[in-house]
């Protein structure tokens, strides 16, 4: 299974803001610290602000944070908002799977998913940027600079 860029750009803001401790980097800030496109950023922040786990300031003294709840956010629960609830694979897409009828298949990959989001499920983001995560993720961090 690979995660969308998405998903795996969501859970690399929610490390970065992390380990910010008093900074509150702009969003354009982190996409240059993660060196990803600004615009799939600015979507990705404002999902994670809408779910409650990041706060965002415009202006002056602005920038993102992360809330209470970000940092003890679940990293299987993150996972699942983005990835969303479907099957691994499309057996009813436009071009039906003739072994849809009797296939055990999509039931196996569909629990392989599940044991997949269960792993994850304990594993808070605080959790996944102790050390030496943290380290790595200060080095890349610019710093608060000018917005």
């Amino acid at each position: 299974m690979r995660l969308l860029r998405s998903t795996d750009l969501a859970l690399r803001v929610l490390m970065r803001l992390a380990v910010a401790a008093d900074a509150t980097p702009t969003t354009r800030q982190v996409a240059a610290d993660m060196n990803v496109p600004y615009t799939h950023t600015a979507k990705v922040v404002a999902e994670l602000q809408h779910l409650g786990l990041v706060d965002a300031r415009r202006g002056r003294g602005g920038g993102l944070s992360l809330t209470a709840k970000g940092r003890t956010a679940s990293v299987g629960a993150v996972v699942r908002t983005f990835e969303g609830d479907g099957d691994v694979v499309d057996c009813e897409g436009p071009t039906p799977c003739p072994l849809n009828s009797g296939c055990r298949l999509r039931g196996a990959l569909r629990r392989a998913q599940e044991a997949f989001f269960a792993a994850l499920d304990p594993v808070t983001v605080a959790d996944i940027v102790s050390d030496p995560t943290a380290s790595l993720l200060l080095g890349i961090s610019r710093g608060p600079g000018p917005g």
